[in-house]
């Protein structure tokens, strides 16, 4: 038996899995934040009562695991003292405060290390003994009674360097970091740890179950997608949109826009994350059945009215634009044309996303895998391949914490590769294959879409042709 455990920007949800990757006990609790503007903070220790909610309900019924992963979102981070007590709220990943910051340390202003910078100045937390904790840090730190190391995957966005295996220590010392801030770093799928009795008690976890290094939640979709052979990829649709594929080497991206995770075989995993998705619809529909609207949504596809639907300001992926808004351009008749607008949109973007890695030379002959909350809805999943133009393959389950269920598998050595731990555990339910008169009706809003990303400056006019150029001629 494996546990993973995925901790999400809403809840957290753990899950214990079969070798052969059946469901044997699941549970999850919510978790609440405070957004204000480009704020978006949680506390640290509500991480922890989600946590041991969610484990006890998972293990309610089932086996004890014999190992376990976890993933949280990729970016998020505070500072603990030596002990991993908590000194500062969490900044989540989408947090904007550290933008002066981010000019300084030439990242994005949604990557962990402006916000490092920020927390040290606003917090004053500079003295000895102070250390950089990721989101999953801090839940592997009370499990096992005292800090362990973290994962390359959550320490890419801190800045460590995945080619040479090490912190920048120079480029730190230019930016004013002080020497033993940043954890030890070891690649996912290492054993790590085990679970001391004090978290056991809270847990229900047994007390010497192996902690093994996660991944951020978009690594952990692509476990569970089973996408993990050069060539293929995951679209990961919750909140916002996440793609990532395999190459045998990284892919460069000078403008930071695509950024390479490493797989615990050595392999790469490039990709990117956009603001759109299933948080927009949230924001425009508080309280409504999507199951409902989705009926009524086919008869407005593909309906007139435009729309970029970003869950929050900010765009990072396919291009950067600080400082850009959702928008819908035409007046919905009634709240089931605005609603598959607004499905329409991500589908659009996801699009773009597509074209921007074959303008980088990804390949992308292998299967596209769906995962994350949107696949729930039959409909959004139809549409999507239909706006794609290819087929998508929908796993049995595909929930980020399966994908540490696997690499808990792959580090106890249950599996002599990742890639064998997920062919065991990871079923597909279906494919769906689009349909070429439906897929033609989505060319024109697509290429309005480029064209008004351009015209408001924030799709570059490189990116905007080759849009144009792939669709011509696909």
């Amino acid at each position: 038996m494996w546990m993973g455990i995925d901790l999400g920007t809403q809840s957290v949800r753990a899950v214990v899995a079969s070798d052969r990757g059946e469901i044997l006990g699941s549970g999850s609790a919510p978790l609440a934040g405070r957004r204000d503007g480009v704020r978006h903070e949680q506390q640290p220790p509500d991480w922890w009562t989600a946590v041991c909610a969610a484990t006890r309900q998972a293990l309610r019924d089932a086996p004890a695991p014999r190992a376990l992963a976890i993933c949280s979102t990729s970016g998020t981070v505070l500072l603990a003292d030596r002990t991993g007590r908590p000194l500062t709220p969490g900044l989540m990943y989408d947090d904007g405060r550290a933008r002066t910051e981010a000019v300084r340390a030439r990242t994005p202003p949604a990557w962990a290390l402006p916000k490092v910078m920020w927390l040290l100045r606003e917090y004053g937390a500079g003295g000895d003994g102070v250390r950089v904790m990721h989101q999953a840090d801090l839940i592997v730190a009370r499990l096992a009674g005292h800090p362990l190391a973290t994962d390359s995957s959550h320490a890419l966005k801190t800045g460590y360097d995945l080619e040479r295996d090490a912190w920048p220590h120079q480029r730190f010392e230019q930016l004013g970091l002080p020497d033993g801030l940043f954890p030890e770093v070891v690649r996912p799928g290492r054993r790590i740890g085990e679970v001391g009795r004090a978290a056991a008690e809270e847990t229900g976890i047994p007390a010497g179950t192996l902690v093994v290094a996660g991944m951020t939640d978009g690594c952990a979709a692509q476990l569970a997608s089973g996408s993990l052979a050069v060539g293929s990829w995951n679209s990961v649709l919750g909140t916002t949109l996440v793609l990532k594929g395999v190459t045998a080497s990284p892919l460069v991206d000078r403008t930071g826009v695509v950024y390479n995770h490493r797989a615990p075989d050595g392999s790469w995993l490039p990709g990117g994350a956009s603001g759109v998705g299933g948080g927009a619809l949230t924001a425009a529909f508080p309280g409504a059945d999507p199951a409902r609207l989705d009926t009524l949504a086919p008869d407005h596809e593909p309906t007139a009215v435009l729309a970029y639907p970003l869950a929050a300001r900010g765009e990072r992926f396919p291009f950067l634009a600080p400082d850009a808004t959702g928008f819908l351009i035409g007046e919905p008749a009634s709240d089931a044309e605005h609603w598959a607008a607004l499905l329409t949109g991500v589908g659009l973007v996801e699009r773009l996303c597509l074209d921007y890695l074959d303008l980088l030379g990804a390949p992308l002959h292998g299967p596209l895998t769906l995962t994350g909350g949107a696949v729930r809805s039959d409909h959004w999943n139809r549409l999507r391949a239909d706006i794609l133009g290819r087929p998508v393959h929908i796993p049995q389950h595909s929930e980020p914490a399966l994908g540490m269920a696997v690499l808990a598998a792959y580090g106890a050595r249950a599996t002599a590769t990742v890639q064998e731990a997920a062919a065991r555990m990871v079923r597909i339910r279906h494919v769906l294959r689009p349909d070429p008169a439906r897929t033609a009706r989505h060319t024109e809003p697509y290429l309005k879409l480029v064209d008004e990303l351009e015209r408001r400056g924030w799709l570059p006019a490189r990116v905007a042709a080759h849009a144009r150029t792939r669709t011509e001629h696909p």
